[in-house]
């Protein structure tokens, strides 16, 4: 009978609607597996500049605070002075003075949330964290890593229609990250950035610690998939890692009810991308889609188009730096790890 090590974790990294979710709901399922789903903590909450900082009392409860609200309200919900207070000071206690930095901090937190739901390992799942491997794979050197990578059509789909979201049975969606997102859509945009997080993940393509994985082969063969998974993880597999809940897509709408994998989304691009978009997806992105197996079509993207996505590329990079300006403890330093990889 396999088990999980003690203070071991399990990462789930990857470009944005590739398939992290439903990779980390079925992980979730496994009776010794608890889900921990983006946090956000690198980025958001850590920066190279923090990795040996020692943390006064006060801000080591505030970064608590937020890794609980996050994971136990979700990633919009405020964070209320005096919410999680007992929890906080009980995590507190357990990390000495010498040691509190954002890391132990956030180890400790993801620890403490997989024992507090009777299983033995959390599984953290921020696609983003693909452009902190090396980081994951330093800290955390017990660690196991899936890479989830998706045609980038598909995922240049679902980027497009995720504000929509809000309407499908994602509630906790806010206007304001509705409009968010509808900045940060741009055909060249997405997939220079589906670029950068694939080229991220194969610089790290023969690495023990990680498995990278089609979301396209989870859709065809998700028993033999799984048991895949399963295996590299070094746990038994469960059929009822099979049974989760239809939601999260950006083009149908929840059904919690109805379990199991939906096997009808691994081409959803096809007759819903325009010429135009399929045009610049495949030629910002043809070198990986050939890497990774996915073959291009023939498109003949009308011409005005064409000129006007070049024109308005500019105005949108404008904007979707400022609307996400916020969200990261070092801007220059989450712009670097998309731009230096291609």
């Amino acid at each position: 009978m396999k088990s999980t090590p003690e203070n071991r974790n399990y990462f789930i990294v990857g470009n944005s609607r590739s398939g992290t979710t439903m990779m980390m709901r079925i992980l979730g399922q496994h009776s010794a597996i608890h889900a921990i789903n983006e946090p956000h903590f690198f980025e958001t909450m850590w920066a190279p500049k923090d990795q040996d900082v020692l943390l006064k009392k006060t801000a080591a409860a505030g970064l608590l605070l937020k890794l609980f609200t996050v994971q136990r309200k979700g990633f919009f919900a405020p964070k209320n002075a005096g919410d999680f207070q007992e929890e906080i000071e009980t995590l507190l206690q357990t990390v000495p003075d010498h040691n509190r930095t954002r890391l132990v901090l956030f180890q400790t937190f993801l620890q403490y949330e997989a024992l507090q739901n009777s299983k033995t390992t959390p599984c953290e799942k921020t696609p983003q964290n693909v452009f902190y491997l090396k980081e994951l794979l330093t800290f955390f050197p017990e660690a196991k890593i899936i890479n989830m990578v998706r045609d980038p059509r598909s995922v240049l789909l679902s980027q497009k229609k995720k504000w929509k979201r809000k309407f499908l049975g994602g509630t906790f969606l806010t206007w304001r990250e509705m409009l968010r997102l509808m900045i940060n859509y741009h055909p060249l945009t997405i997939g220079r950035l589906w670029n950068s997080s694939v080229s991220a993940g194969h610089a790290y393509r023969q690495h023990p610690s990680i498995l990278h994985l089609r979301f396209e082969d989870l859709l065809e063969t998700p028993e033999v998939t799984v048991k895949e998974v399963a295996t590299f993880l070094g746990v038994d597999y469960e059929n009822r890692m099979l049974h989760i809940p239809y939601a999260g897509s950006s083009l149908e709408a929840d059904r919690k009810s109805t379990k199991g994998i939906r096997t009808a989304r691994a081409d959803s691009w096809k007759g819903k991308l325009s010429a135009t978009e399929i045009f610049f997806c495949q030629l910002v992105c043809r070198k990986h889609m050939k890497i990774w197996g996915y073959a291009t079509v023939k498109v003949s993207p009308n011409p005005i188009r064409v000129l006007w996505n070049l024109i308005i590329f500019p105005i949108k990079i404008v904007l979707a730096f400022f609307v996400n300006i916020k969200r990261m403890r070092s801007i220059f330093d989450a712009l670097q790890r998309r731009l230096a990889k291609s």
